[in-house]
């Protein structure tokens, strides 16, 4: 009978000693820059950050709470301090095409520079128009132009006089315009009735003169419009004169201040060819705007008249404060926010009105040319936003465009500003499971994101480790203002990450968590009026956390220890044992045990497990089922139908049961149920076990063997006992240190089994026995009754058929 021992103390918690430190405290050690721990993620992203090809943007996939928005932030701000600061850019009026703006690129500062010359130079024209307008000169050269065509005007008329007389025929002004009257002889006119009353002869002549002169008339008044329209054509002409004289010299400069930027020269030219034709604009009184629209200050583009908004500049990027390359995060990645949008503001009519001045930046804009940090969940959950973001990259340029006219929606028209050159470097912060689900469902993902930064959640645990989390220790104390921790807090803190990740031989790089106990214990050593943090306020704060969410956990404990839920702790049951289960609250974990029973009899070779049929049971935990049949069978009938009905279950489980972490202690139920040789309830048991019998390593082993303990304890403690776990989980045993102690003193232990035999010599106290030579088990052991019960199971089943038959 191969006996195994129970674990010793040393082997259930690795301590770190104090005495490997050379420092008192933190504040004796150097501040630790950059990260600890994640080598490979550190070059991921001094790779992704170094190379400017297309493509090339960074997916950094890992757990929660590893820092790694903190270090992409800091690696980036580094970068981007040695990077040139990019260009300001701009939107003006498109005066040919006013519904796409056009964009401008200025360099960095001279965006804002050229926002306030525009407006200074449309303050002046405001003032210097309606002077050169009102001037003498201005004044006596259209005073000239205008006597002009009223004295050619006037000759017409008086020719048109002259040519009537001949023909005996006044040329009269009515309210209808001019006329002619017939002449008598005397020189009077003609009136109706006379005229009436002349022979038809000389009617017809008067009538053919008068047809004459109508035409004659008709001339010239074609003439006079003539004259007119010249006398229009030559006023604008002055009036362009003028307006140019005002406007010219204050261009020029602005022209000759930007002559290095072509595409801004061009744009002045273009304001002044459409200041001079609508330079009326500027000599009205000014109609300002409201300041107030619904009780909201009016936005800096929308003040100062309507009419000469259209010569504004909207400054969509201004990087005259930025230093380096931008790094940019946003933290709400909505369509708009991301690309930017165009704003509509309410006109005196009640309609919706827009302009180029109300086209606003998105955080690729303010990120163009430098950096855009994204969470992959956040944008994923927005509308439209993830696909406007892979748009935007595949065509390496920004178009902001409403969702509404994207989709189809919207038939009235809109602005269509001109697309911005896009340079950016992209990086997302998501999990694993999201980074996976991309890459096998999205087929742009990977061409996208070339780059993968996978951060660690763990480090190994070693003398130069420890020093490196100790100096991790000091840079937060001093970053936070925390007070510093002596050596042995820094020992318990590394003891506790090594529990974090449940492992002796690693330590966490989930930083969230341990920073947040490093403030409660900070905390918790300035409520006990400490000035230095020690390792029992390190405790203090494990403890406080665990107090907090442990509400449920010990409720569930009360229902065992009052007998609402069934689990023995003393004493034998054949076909009964305690499982270990783990339940998960978020950040808080805890093992609860759990009574497994099982009952067998003749059948059809099917173990039934009740979970399943139910519905309560996952797949992992009916894959472990199913593994126990092929045990049976392979293990110990290979030469017979397995003829027996078994049926498994979890008492008193309301709830789904997943996993295969208790496949092993169903399997001793099962066996001890056939075997008809009774469990000791003093112990329970983990792990799950394979075809081969062998037990295999579980999740959650310190909370399993610590749920039990708390309950074995809460009864007394009586030196029976126990839990038996994997051998393979011994390396991830951190377990609390009254369990530890307990265990020293002789009242609880704990059985690492490689093996199903392992277990049941444990649980029985009987020899489990090995097939010998013949292949057959020993007489008088366990697997020996196993065997003789299936077959006889078997043989009956045969019979039984036969009978039928």
């Amino acid at each position: 009978m191969n006996t195994v021992k129970s674990l010793s103390p040393e082997q259930l918690y690795r301590r770190c000693d104090p005495a490997e430190f050379t420092f008192e405290t933190t504040a004796d050690l150097d501040t630790l820059e950059g990260l600890i721990g994640q080598s490979r993620a550190v070059e991921a992203v001094q790779f992704g950050i170094g190379i400017r090809q297309e493509g090339y943007n960074l997916y950094v996939l890992g757990p929660y709470g590893t820092g790694k928005h903190t270090a992409m932030r800091q690696f980036l701000e580094q970068k981007s301090a040695t990077e040139p600061t990019p260009v300001d850019r701009c939107y003006v009026n498109n005066f040919e095409q006013p519904h796409k703006p056009r964009a401008l690129a200025l360099p960095t500062g001279r965006g804002l520079e050229f926002q306030r010359d525009i407006e200074r130079f449309v303050q002046e024209l405001h003032t210097a128009i309606p002077a050169a307008f009102e001037s003498d000169d201005y004044r006596s050269r259209k005073t000239a132009i205008e006597e002009g065509l009223a004295k050619e005007q006037e000759q017409i008329f008086k020719d048109m006089q002259q040519r009537a007389k001949e023909e005996q025929f006044a040329l009269v002004r009515t309210q209808a315009g001019l006329a002619f009257a017939p002449l008598r002889p005397d020189g009077d006119v003609l009136n109706p009735e006379e005229y009436q009353k002349l022979p038809q002869a000389e009617q017809d002549q008067i009538e053919g003169r008068l047809g004459v002169l109508q035409n004659e008339l008709q001339a010239a008044i074609r003439k006079v419009q003539q004259l007119e329209h010249k006398h229009r054509e030559r006023i604008k002409a002055l009036d362009r004169e003028i307006a140019l004289f005002a406007v010219g010299h204050l261009l020029d400069e602005l022209c000759e201040k930007h002559s290095a930027l072509p595409d801004v020269v061009a744009h002045l030219r273009a304001t002044q060819r459409d200041m001079v034709e609508n330079v009326d604009d500027f000599r009205k009184p000014d109609e300002e705007a409201a300041p107030l629209l619904q009780g909201i200050p009016l936005p800096r583009s929308l003040q100062g008249p309507p009419k000469t908004r259209r010569y504004q500049v909207n400054l969509l990027v201004d990087n005259s404060h930025t230093e380096g390359a931008p790094v940019i995060y946003l933290d709400h990645p909505t369509y708009p926010n991301l690309i930017g949008r165009i704003e509509h503001v309410t006109s005196p009519a009640g309609t919706l009105i827009t302009d180029f001045t109300l086209i606003r930046p998105g955080a690729l804009h303010l990120a163009n040319g430098g950096y855009l940090i994204l969470d992959a969940h956040k944008i994923l959950m927005q509308p439209h936003a993830w696909e406007a973001l892979k748009r935007a990259l595949r065509s390496r340029e920004i178009s902001i465009e409403a969702l509404g006219q994207q989709m189809g929606l919207l038939s009235t028209i809109s602005l269509e500003p001109e697309p911005l050159p896009l340079d950016v470097k992209i990086v997302l912060l998501g999990d694993r499971y999201t980074y996976y689900l991309l890459s096998a469902y999205d087929p742009d993902f990977d061409e996208l994101f070339k780059v993968a930064v996978d951060f660690e959640e763990d480090m190994a645990r070693t003398p130069d480790n420890n020093l490196l989390y100790a100096r991790l220790i000091g840079t937060l104390a001093r970053k936070e203002n925390l007070r510093h921790f002596n050596r042995s807090a820094v020992a318990r803190v590394i003891e506790h990450s090594s529990r974090m990740v449940d492992d002796v031989a690693k330590l966490s790089t989930r930083m969230q968590g341990v920073a947040d106990l490093l403030r409660e214990a900070d905390y918790w050593a300035g409520q006990n009026g400490e000035t230095i943090v020690a390792a029992d306020a390190v405790q203090q704060a494990i403890d406080a956390q665990i107090s907090r969410a442990s509400r449920v956990r010990e409720r569930m404990q009360e229902q065992i220890e009052r007998g609402t839920i069934l689990i023995d702790t003393a004493g034998e049951a054949v076909g009964q044992i305690n499982g270990l289960s783990v339940i998960s609250m978020g950040q808080y974990s805890f093992g609860r045990p759990s009574r497994i029973t099982a009952r067998v009899s003749l059948g059809r070779g099917k173990v039934v497990d009740i979970e399943r049929e139910v519905e309560l049971g996952g797949p992992l935990h009916s894959k472990g089922i199913l593994i126990l049949s092929s045990y049976l069978n392979a293990h110990y009938v290979p030469d017979y139908p397995l003829s027996l009905t078994a049926s498994l279950v979890f008492e008193q489980s309301y709830g789904g049961v997943d996993g295969d972490s208790a496949s092993s202690a169903e399997l001793y139920a099962l066996l001890s149920a056939l075997a008809d040789v009774p469990l000791k309830q003093s112990l329970a048991v983990t792990g799950s076990v394979n075809q081969r019998g062998q037990v295999q390593a579980i999740g959650g082993v310190n909370e399993k063997i610590e749920g039990f303990f708390d309950l074995c304890r809460a009864r007394g403690l009586t030196g029976q006992h126990g839990v038996l776990i994997p051998e393979s989980n011994v390396q991830h045993l951190m377990l609390r240190h009254d369990v530890v102690e307990a265990v020293a003193n002789g009242q609880f232990h704990i059985y690492p089994v490689a093996t199903i035999d392992d277990g049941l010599e444990i649980l029985t106290g009987m020899p489990a026995g090995e097939r010998n030579a013949d292949g057959h088990f020993p007489e008088g052991s366990l697997n020996t009754r196993v065997e003789q019960r299936l077959i006889a199971f078997s043989e009956r089943w045969l019979a039984l058929s036969k009978k039928v038959e």
